[in-house]
């Protein structure tokens, strides 16, 4: 390995470590309380050399935002293979759940950890999270093209599917389904989803 090889390596495993680190302190402290130094301290480093991997906090919470959704989006890739599409939507919400339970720091990240008031339109995290969104109302389009939710607004649907899902999930996350006494969370998960499924199914 060359030395301009060598030097890349160290630059990407560096950077990896860094949003590693970040992921922690953000789930730890917050937005607002996260700082580039307590970043740096988190990893042994230096507070001044991060800054020559990311400018500030917001750049390095919405890199890993891209993170966490390209993971989710990559997963919907096997939906392409489903012909009908409310089986499709049907699949798709139970790879949403699978994504909280399976990576459940990168959920409370992008959905629970609250995001930086300047984040806007242009920023990357914010045009994949939408990307995300824009996926679910399209197989909900297609759904409708096909006779179901058909006096239903299409947008009104995504958000009602998409808040369904995510409350699910955040319960999930937040540990708050010990009410639920002689089941596991995975268990609470499956059936409650697969409750929603039936009265979509009833629509």
């Amino acid at each position: 390995m060359g030395i301009a090889e060598r030097k890349l390596e160290e630059k990407q495993e560096m950077h990896k470590r860094i949003l590693n680190g970040a992921r922690k302190v953000f789930l730890e402290k917050g937005y607002e309380q996260a700082s580039m130094r307590s970043i740096a301290n988190e990893i042994n480093y230096s507070p001044g050399s991060i800054y020559f991997y990311f400018k500030d906090k917001s750049e390095i919470f919405q890199e890993l935002h891209k993170e966490g959704f390209g993971l989710l989006l990559n997963q919907f890739k096997v939906l392409d293979k489903v012909g009908d599409p409310f089986e499709r939507l049907k699949a798709m919400g139970r790879i949403f759940i699978q994504f909280a339970q399976e990576n459940k720091d990168y959920y409370n990240l992008m959905f629970l950890v609250e995001e930086p008031a300047k984040m806007s339109e242009n920023d990357g995290g914010f045009k994949i999270a939408q990307e995300a969104i824009d996926r679910l109302a399209s197989v909900i389009k297609d759904c409708q093209q096909k006779g179901r939710f058909k006096d239903l607004d299409t947008e009104d649907l995504t958000f009602m599917i998409l808040s369904a899902m995510h409350g699910i999930c955040a319960l999930f996350c937040k540990d708050r389904t010990t009410s639920f006494i002689g089941r596991t969370n995975e268990e609470l998960m499956q059936s409650g989803y697969e409750c929603f499924v039936a009265l979509l199914e009833k629509s």
